[in-house]
């Protein structure tokens, strides 16, 4: 297996994790807590990686730090719940799968990655096919749910960019940065959680074991992954992987809650995993062209995490 390879593997276990948040939202969680569920993915996971690391920003860190965090979680998360509550949960997937077409342009603009013509089809195949997977017959549309949802890729696609433009700081490792934006954008959601949900609600064993997997393996570990092929991948090669995500979601569904999968689904997965491999395939030269970062990279699509989406909808329910 090739060096490039094995990073697009390990960075595609970060969408394939957050493709169960569905299923562990579903099976162990309280019921209409996502604000919550959120700042429990995010702050946990960011406090244990301070402690690990023992290492603060300092000097522009300090904001840099706030303004990634906030881009990938902090803001990223509310939006998302925000378009899931106000759309069908296939409709507000399918809005959220736009995030690698906002990831060219803005790779475009501050990277200076030009965007090649099947990079540009390989996003709206990847979009497509999600759309097959999730989105149903007589969908409703709200204009200030798509809104949001609109906004919640952006977020999430300018974090990615962003992240990948200012690398990360001398002798600072990607454990510390990944801590710092955990930390920062679960600390944006806290007030924004006690205010929407007032105080956490009692916990059973079950709730701490979902959290706490959501914390660790679905959060910490996962943008681990997902920062580090950020700071190894062009940004567009990063953001495509974001199909694995729903894809997962799907089949935890199917093999575990016993969800019909039709043929019109089963396509859908096709189209979009084929995409997601299309997305990999970037000509050797034009990666070698991308500016080499000196960074590690920003969490919960994307990145995008499309299957929050799913999330959100099942916490509803």
């Amino acid at each position: 297996m090739s060096r490039k390879a094995a990073v697009v593997a390990l960075t595609a276990l970060a969408p394939i994790s957050w493709g169960s948040t569905y299923f562990v939202t579903t099976e162990f969680l309280p019921a209409d807590r996502p604000l919550f569920t959120g700042l429990m993915r995010a702050l946990p996971a960011g406090l244990l990686l301070l402690a690990l690391t023992r290492k603060l920003p300092s000097g522009a860190w300090w904001w840099k730090s706030a303004v990634l965090g906030a881009l990938n979680i902090g803001a990223f998360f509310p939006l998302l719940f925000l378009a899931a509550y106000r759309l069908p949960g296939g409709v507000a997937a399918v809005v959220g799968s736009v995030g690698p077409l906002f990831v060219v342009g803005l790779a475009a603009l501050f990277l200076g990655e030009r965007p090649a013509v099947r990079t540009l089809l390989t996003a709206v195949a990847a979009a497509f096919g999600v759309s097959l997977v999730v989105l149903k017959a007589g969908a409703a549309f709200d204009l200030i749910g798509v809104g949001a949802g609109l906004l919640s890729s952006l977020s999430m696609s300018a974090g990615v960019v962003l992240t990948k433009r200012w690398g990360r700081p001398e002798g600072v490792g990607a454990l510390a940065l990944t801590g710092w934006q955990l930390t920062a954008g679960g600390l944006v959601i806290l007030p924004l959680a006690l205010l929407a949900e007032g105080a956490p609600p009692a916990l059973t064993g079950a709730n701490l074991a979902g959290y706490a997997y959501l914390a660790l393996g679905n959060t910490a570990i996962s943008y681990f992954l997902w920062f580090r092929g950020i700071e190894r991948l062009s940004a567009s090669s990063v953001t495509l992987l974001g199909p694995l995500s729903p894809i997962t979601a799907a089949v935890i569904g199917w093999a575990a809650l016993g969800q019909a999968l039709g043929p019109v689904q089963v396509l859908g997965m096709v189209i979009a995993f084929g995409a997601t491999l299309a997305g990999q395939l970037t000509p050797a030269k034009r990666e070698a062209a991308a500016p080499a970062p000196v960074l590690f990279s920003s969490t919960e699509k994307n990145t995008q995490e499309v299957s929050m989406d799913l999330e959100v909808s099942a916490v509803r329910r």
